[in-house]
């Protein structure tokens, strides 16, 4: 291990006149003169060596060049000169630096989103289990906040249903959402109850979200959609009212100020009475900081992921439209109707809609176009790296 900055003549001729692996922390703008250093005591122009910067960090980047052509590698590669050239670098220098074994080494760069800055633009508290798995495929999330929840205006409604519950009033409660679950768990704290409160009562669920906020409030969901989990999924599997096989009629549906009319009208035409409850609202959040609000637009995020049509609509009021080099990643067909609606280009459908199978998705494209890159021999770089003159025109369909 040699430090270029302290190195003595007698140490240069010593790793010059050696065969083994030499590892040299430098510079950036250094590097070549290190390089030039080891030829003249001795190692040959064509040793392999390989120049890391920013190592162990989702911003590490490495060349493999050989000691006579590092200084035109890093230059074809835009990488000198540079304002940054005072950057430490590390150089491994030897057979064991050779291209074949970094490939075989790599497993932390060649992760499908490697480096990639992506924006989660959701409620503060659903975006922590996202984020941590977009860091397992090698990005860097940035929650943005764009829905803030806040109680009803007028909780008497909330109150008599959760009331409801617990004196028999109800055959069926249906979440539609976490949040729902949240406010639902939140009153039954407030009146001091449990999930015992739940007995005898069926519950419906949409999304594993929500099935596991349930699970989590020790409340097993009886009923999840088998396809599409949505209002009409959940219909879809939904029992028709049968007066000998039902005791009461009334399902309490829980839900945001804003949900759509579709699962309360298909409840009705099954035979069912619903008590159509405000549980929460949603409002959108106070805009990001004006650096967020730049990156946005100027084109510093690899990749968005939408969660609903509601996060586009509240990204772009408060922030501004994603720049089009941005990926946009959308959870399901509404949503991405919506984006195109915002004159964003979809990129990224989830199979299912799920959060992890959006990320999931998400990774699957960041994998394909590293494989594309790199069979076509270019350099593996991030959406976000695009040079102004390369931009993608989008789609008017």
């Amino acid at each position: 291990f040699v430090d270029a900055r302290t190195a003595s003549d007698r140490c240069w001729a010593e790793v010059g006149a050696s065969d083994g692996t030499v590892v040299v922390s430098t510079t950036l703008d250094s590097v070549a003169t290190a390089a030039g250093e080891l030829v003249s005591a001795g190692r040959k122009p064509d040793t392999p060596m390989t120049v890391t910067i920013a190592g162990t960090t989702t911003r590490q980047r490495t060349w493999t060049a050989t000691l006579g052509t590092v200084a035109q590698t890093l230059k074809q590669a835009k990488v000198l000169p540079s304002p940054d050239g005072g950057r430490p670098v590390i150089a491994v220098v030897g057979e064991r630096s050779a291209a074949a074994q970094r490939d075989q080494l790599s497993w932390f760069e060649s992760k499908p989103l490697f480096g990639w800055k992506v924006l989660v633009p959701r409620t503060k508290e659903q975006a922590a289990s996202l984020s941590d798995q977009l860091r397992s495929y090698g990005a860097v999330p940035h929650e943005v906040p764009t829905i803030a929840v806040e109680p009803p205006r007028t909780p008497q409604q909330m109150e008599r249903a959760v009331k409801g519950l617990v004196t028999g009033r109800y055959e069926w409660i249906a979440f539609t959402s976490v949040n729902a679950v949240k406010a639902v768990r939140e009153k039954f704290e407030e009146y001091g109850l449990d999930a015992r409160a739940f007995a005898g009562i069926k519950v419906a669920a949409v999304g594993e979200q929500t099935a596991r906020a349930l699970i989590a409030f020790g409340v097993k969901p009886d009923l999840v959609p088998s396809g599409e989990q949505s209002a009409a999924g959940l219909l879809e599997d939904w029992p028709p009212y049968d007066p000998v096989f039902d005791p009461i009629d009334r399902v309490f549906l829980p839900r945001a100020d804003i949900a759509t009319e579709t699962l309360v009208a298909g409840l009705i035409d099954l035979g069912w009475e619903v008590d159509d409850v405000t549980a929460y609202r949603t409002v959108r959040a106070s805009p990001p900081p004006a650096e967020t609000r730049e990156a946005i637009k100027g084109g510093g995020f690899d990749a968005v992921l939408f969660t609903s049509s509601s996060t586009v609509r509240n990204l772009v009021g408060i922030a501004g439209k994603p720049h089009n080099v941005t990926v946009i990643a959308c959870i399901g067909p509404a949503t991405a109707k919506t984006a195109e609606e915002h004159g964003l280009r979809v990129d990224v459908m989830s199979p299912e809609p799920s959060v992890h199978k959006l990320a999931e998705a998400l990774a699957d494209f960041g994998m394909k176009r590293r494989a594309a890159a790199l069979e076509a021999g270019d350099p593996v770089t991030r959406p976000s790296e695009r040079r102004p003159g390369a931009r993608r025109r989008r789609s008017t369909t």
